[in-house]
Parts: C-alpha cells; structure tokens; sequence
C-alpha cells in the first residue's frame, strides 16, 4: 500500500478504491462503537459517540497505526497495511488522540515514534505536545502543564525536517504576549528536536527543546490574516538546500474587516531558523505579562542536545520559549488574498512543457470547489475550478499523490479523487497555451492537449 487509506467514522476508505468527484468510495468498516455511559458534566451527543479516527499514519512497512476517539474515550492500535486486520490489543489513547471529533488535531511518525498535538482530556482544557511509542528506547516526553507553554491551541500540522532531525508543529493560540484585547489569536510555529529526552532533574520527561515564533501572514498597512487553517510543506527542490524547504499556509481573520476572506503565505524554513536562533521574550510570572528586556542568555532555548545541562539551564529554558521575533512571509508579501474562504491546501512543484518549474497550489473552500493556482512572478493565478461535491460537505483533509496524479478529499462520510491534471478540458492549441497550467501542453501529433509529464519530447 503506497498511501494510507483515510479514516472516518468508524471506518477505513482505501484509497485505492477511492471514486472520481461526483461518486462515493466503499468503506472499510474498522469497528462499531456503542455510546459508553455519559461523563459527569458532559452533553454528548448521539452523533459525536461513534470512532472517529484521527490518527492513522504509517508505523512500518507492514503496519499501520490508528487512533480513534472512540466515544470520548480515545484509543489506538496496528493495523496490517494489507489486510486492513485489526490489532485485538488496543492502546490508551490519552495524549495521542482528541476526545472530541471536532477537536483539531496534528500526528506525524518518525523513527516509529508518534509525535502529537492533541488535547489530554475530554473538555480540552489540557493541550499537549508529545512523544510516544518509546518502547523502552526512550522516554515519553510531553509539554509541562503548569507553564503555560501553549495557550487554547487549535493545531494545524507537523512536519519532520530530517536534515534537522526536528519535528515542527504549525497552530494557533491565544497570544497573551498582546494585552490590547481578551483573545487575540496568533498564528505560531514551534519546533522540538528529535533527540531529546528530557532533563536530569529538571524538566524530567518533558521537553527541553520547545520553542514557538509567531507567523505573519500581512499586507502592508492592513490588518492581519492572523489564524491559520491549513499548512503544507514543499521540501526543496533537486539540488537546493534544506533551509530552501517552504510551508505554503492559508490564514483567516478575526478581524470583521477580513470577514469571509482568506490569504495564503509561504515560508522559509531559514527564516523560522532564524527566529529561533535569535532573542526570547521574558515572561513575568507575577504579572503574567511579556516583555522583551535584554538578559542574560544562560542558555539557547530551542537548541538540541540538553539533556545533559545544568538545571539553571534547564530552568532557563522552562521560561524563555516565546521567540522575540516574528517570521515574515517569504518576499515579506501575500501569496493572494481571496473573497472565497479556503480550508485546505496542497503544494506541488511542476516542470511545464517549456523546461521551467512553477509552484502549483490547491486550493478547497468550504462551498465544495478546488481552485488550482499556478504561482506566476505577478502572483497567483487560478487556471482551474472543479466543484468537488454537489453540497457542500465538511472537509477534514486534502491529500495530494505525486506519484499517482490525484488528490484525495476526505470526509466524514467519505473520501473522492480528482485528477491534478485535466488537459483534455482544452480542445484547441490556443486554449492549451494561455490556460498557462504547468502541468499540460499541446502535442502537434496528436492534436491535443496532453500532460507534459508524459510527452516531453513532443510538445
């Protein structure tokens, strides 16, 4: 199995049996769940009992790993990629997985390892990020409770970097650094090294290399696009360097003025580097309130390899984790800014019939349709819309498949394909040329539009 089916409720889609937009792929029944009995001051609903899964990625070769909220009472367990058989022993979910199916959440595997951002408990008062399926080589690890250290999230994504051994999370919180209003949301990255194992003394079994920045995504003179919703990462392309690595993301507003809008940004992995290499902010923990005095640095926050520091280092590093400076937009601009409101994105890099490459994003707003952008030196520029669904349903993910030349759209009652590519939409030469989409290119032989990728030396 190249790509791991997508998990709903009480269900597995393989994606392999995933039907064009417009029908509905047959589901893989993983398990049934009866409503457990009602938790002292909960009002669950009938609906929101059943397994949802929210975690299902790739453990090994043969086997996957899945988490499901399984009426709010969050479990996990293996299954064969290719049977799709279930693991009788199921695992405590706690930490891995959101109690709640609407409750946004982040999981990625590395090394076999589960790295997570979730909520720990059933009213999500208790974000966390952590570490899990150590297994005896290594410590779990997970954020101290008492520090503040994540303020309401609503996580996004993660990515593995492995040129810096580190996991990044992509959220967004609170920003109690900001006193002029209740709940100014923020867009943050974080990052957390690989290696770590916590500290001696100190910060035992939790992380020593937590940091977090802020994300801009802003217009000159105008408010900004200040809550993200969707992130996804572009390694660099042949030949480029890792700090190359861009995060293509879609941010919204609280802001009436942004109302129904949507923005998208790109970042450089050498920027957030460099905000976390730079100066931290100072939290009194009398007043609650951020400052940005100079200090002595007794140590790095962020840096890898300090599980062996001293525990003033340690203490040091509990208290400074809000990087002072803010990662820009790369080009200090907005991708594009829309009336149409997206929810999710994909990225992918192009080579074009003419030898060049273009940056391709998708695009999936919440009425159902998927715009395809090309990113052209004066900006984006949509080349196509397809309208996913008939009405408009909820979308919880967008999965795009190089290899196969499909993206995957996922909900809860189901998962559709559509094809990255629809030359044959143009009939003619000149509508193949100014559709300017990267991906397609007119064959003189044949007479007719065609993928690129597959008649290079004819176009």
């Amino acid at each position: 199995m190249d790509e791991p089916p997508y998990g709903g409720n009480s269900s597995l889609y393989p994606i392999s049996k995933a039907e064009p937009y417009g029908g509905n792929s047959s589901p893989y029944r993983i398990s049934k769940t009866e409503p457990g009995p009602p938790m002292e001051g909960t009002h669950l609903f009938t609906a929101d009992c059943p397994n949802f899964i929210r975690v299902l990625q790739f453990f090994n070769s043969t086997h996957i790993y899945a988490c499901g909220t399984f009426a709010f009472s969050p479990r996990c367990t293996y299954i064969n990629s290719e049977t799709l058989a279930m693991s009788l022993k199921a695992d405590e979910g706690r930490g891995r997985c959101p109690y709640d199916p609407y409750q946004r959440n982040t999981a990625i595997i590395v090394g076999g390892e589960l790295y997570t951002g979730t909520v720990a408990d059933y009213r999500g008062n208790r974000p966390v990020i952590s570490r899990h399926l150590g297994e005896g080589r290594r410590v779990d690890l997970k954020l101290e409770d008492t520090l503040g250290w994540l303020e309401d999230p609503t996580f996004i994504s993660s990515t593995f970097i492995p040129d810096e051994e580190k996991i990044y999370f992509f959220f967004s919180e609170v920003g109690r650094e900001y006193d002029f209003m209740d709940r100014c949301i923020v867009s943050r990255v974080s990052q957390i090294c690989m290696s770590d194992v916590g500290g001696q003394r100190t910060l035992q079994r939790r992380w020593t290399t937590f940091a977090k920045a802020r994300l801009s995504c802003q217009a000159d003179h105008e408010l900004p696009y200040n809550v993200i919703q969707d992130m996804d990462t572009l390694p660099p392309a042949e030949g480029a360097a890792a700090d190359d690595t861009l995060f293509y993301g879609i941010f919204t507003s609280q802001w009436s003025v942004n109302s129904g809008r949507s923005a998208v940004c790109s970042f450089r992995l050498n920027d957030i580097k460099s905000v976390f290499s730079g100066s931290y902010k100072v939290l009194n923990r009398d007043s609650l309130q951020w400052s940005s005095r100079v200090q002595e640095k007794v140590a790095n926050p962020g840096e890898c390899g300090l599980h062996n520091a001293s525990d003033s280092a340690l203490r040091f590093v509990k208290d400074n984790f809000l990087a002072d400076g803010v990662v820009r937009p790369a080009g200090r601009r907005l991708l594009m800014a829309s009336a149409d409101t997206y929810s999710r994105l994909s990225a992918q890099r192009v080579q074009s019939a003419d030898g060049r490459r273009h940056t391709v994003l998708f695009l999936l707003t919440e009425s159902g349709y998927l715009h395809k952008a090309v990113l052209l030196p004066r900006g984006a520029h949509i080349i196509e819309e397809v309208q996913v669904f008939e009405q408009p349903q909820l979308v919880l993910s967008l999965k795009l498949s190089v290899a196969k030349g499909m993206l995957y759209v996922g909900t809860s009652e189901g998962v559709v394909s559509v094809p990255t590519a629809n030359c044959s939409f143009y009939w003619t030469c000149p509508q193949c040329v100014l559709a300017r989409d990267p991906f397609c290119g007119w064959d003189p032989g044949s007479r007719a539009c065609v993928e690129a990728s597959n008649h290079h030396a004819h176009l």
